[in-house]
């Protein structure tokens, strides 16, 4: 069979890679214009090359978690198969990608219109990103037959799914609509009202959120911490700001050298309660006045909306994907939210996998060995016979 290319087309960032890579390479899912540099775009990761990160204007091919800006996506794609990403021989390479749950129907006829009518692939398998996280995680544990729930807090949206057998229980599906891009607004509205205007620095505030946010266990002890002033306060610490001559990416620093004072030219941003009252839209999205549940109630919502008997089952394995969850913090949080909601009886385990944000990548390599994989793709010659149609029908997204 053709050599396989494994595609986890994310709506912040894109993982690729083939099957026989051990890891993938992580591509922003995007094309961005700098204020200092007239001359030319940067698509995914050529943004390296830019020296001034300040003022940065995104143009993202998801919006709400969808792929709607196909000329954009078409820019990234380009890049990613040419000769600067993995120079794909496309006579000779199928791919797997991956689609957000209930992915519009339009959408789905134009990925895989595009894929082999554009890019010529042998064959596709398109899938959901849960799909492939659920699959590794029953090849770590050994049990084919094993139910999961698997968390998948990224860029947009959260979803909750449960699968039996390799197959998603669809009506206990759970999408709340909050995701890393919701925290880093919201943190630049926060520091733009309490000190420094930095609502045109996306990138900035990502990297600070990364940096210093972390999932409280005790939001209201924490909160208390927070008011206090002077040593007693532990939670405070200094943002350095980059200026792009002498520093290159901000920076926290250490917690003997938090005085709130800038040495020399330096910019900094005071984090202080925000370090945690940020994460915590995750669990309290009606904090910020959206009217959705959080992620443990939504996990206890979708385990009762399965069969009964399958309840002890996706307790014992909740698996955690997505960006949002590689916040420290985040795993003992929701097992201890998740804890205090499900029912006595029950044991509950919260697997965290080491790297969160290419799970579903690492499952994605683990398709083509399976016995029956040649007849869960479409092939090309089944494509140019039957159209997208048997496309829509193989496929379950």
């Amino acid at each position: 069979m053709a050599c396989t290319l494994v595609l986890d087309n994310g709506a912040y960032s894109a993982k690729i890679g083939f099957c026989t890579e051990a890891e993938p390479r992580v591509v922003p899912n995007c094309v961005i214009k700098a204020k200092t540099v007239r001359s030319r775009i940067f698509i995914g990761d050529q943004i390296e090359e830019c020296k001034d990160l300040s003022g940065l204007y995104y143009m993202l091919a998801f919006q709400k978690g969808y792929l709607v800006n196909w000329e954009i996506e078409r820019q990234v794609w380009d890049y990613m198969f040419c000769k600067e990403g993995f120079t794909v021989n496309f006579d000779n390479t199928g791919i797997i990608i991956t689609e957000p749950y209930f992915n519009f129907r339009s959408v789905q006829e134009a990925i895989s219109e595009i894929l082999f009518e554009d890019y010529l692939f042998q064959f596709i398998y398109r899938c959901n990103g849960g799909y492939l996280s659920q699959h590794k995680h029953c090849k770590e544990s050994g049990d084919p037959a094993l139910c999961c729930l698997v968390v998948d807090s990224g860029y947009s949206f959260t979803h909750i799914t449960p699968y039996y057998s390799g197959r998603p229980v669809k009506q206990a599906i759970r999408r709340i609509d909050v995701g890393g891009k919701v925290l880093t607004n919201h943190l630049k509205e926060v520091i733009s009202y309490r000190q420094l205007m930095v609502m045109d620095e996306t990138h900035v505030v990502n990297q600070m959120k990364e940096d210093t946010c972390y999932v409280s266990t005790d939001f209201w002890g924490d909160m208390e911490l927070a008011k206090k002033k002077g040593k007693e306060n532990t939670i405070t610490r200094d943002y350095v700001l980059p200026d792009y001559t002498h520093i290159k990416r901000g920076y926290v620093r250490p917690p003997e050298e938090t005085t709130g004072i800038a040495k020399d030219a330096e910019q900094i941003i005071r984090m202080n309660n925000e370090r945690f009252a940020i994460p915590e839209i995750l669990f309290h999205p009606s904090d910020v006045g959206i009217h959705e549940m959080g992620i443990a109630e939504a996990i206890i919502h979708s385990i009762n909306g399965t069969p009964p008997e399958l309840h002890p089952h996706l307790y014992q394995n909740i698996v955690l994907t997505g960006g949002n969850c590689c916040i420290p913090g985040f795993k003992e949080r929701l097992y201890k939210e998740v804890r205090s909601l499900a029912p006595d009886e029950f044991d509950l385990e919260v697997h965290l996998p080491e790297n969160p944000i290419t799970y579903a990548w690492q499952g994605g390599i683990l398709l083509p060995q399976l016995n029956d994989f040649s007849q869960m793709v479409v092939t090309r010659q089944l494509y140019d016979e039957y159209g997208t149609n048997i496309c829509l029908e193989m496929f379950d997204v």
